[in-house]
């Protein structure tokens, strides 16, 4: 089993078992049974939403599932989590999710 490590500062070819999604319009390429985070996470995205109120930056936290701070919207579902939804070639994933802890910010 291999282990990618993306140093970010190169075009990584494309190759039978990559394909391409759709983040907020840009195309994303991942790699089979990749999640949506980690190619996002590859790509450089580390911010996936904004708070509802205060308009704060969130990304992930914990990505295993429990914490929800990584929600997105996937084909217009929203509410999604990106650490364990694996990317699918042309699904459109989008930020803007919010998260029930947002509720009760002041």
């Amino acid at each position: 089993m291999g282990v990618r490590i993306d140093a970010g500062d190169h075009e990584e070819p494309a190759h039978e078992h990559t394909f391409t999604f759709s983040w907020n319009g840009q195309e994303i390429r991942a790699h089979r049974g990749a999640t949506i985070l980690g190619a996002l996470l590859a790509s450089g995205h580390r911010v996936l939403r904004t708070t509802r109120i205060a308009g704060e930056p969130r990304g992930p936290l914990c990505g295993i599932g429990v914490c929800y701070e990584c929600l997105v919207t996937v084909d217009g579902k929203p509410n999604r989590r990106a650490c364990v939804t694996t990317a699918r070639p042309g699904m459109v994933v989008t930020s803007g999710a919010v998260a029930r802890a947002d509720r009760t910010e002041s």
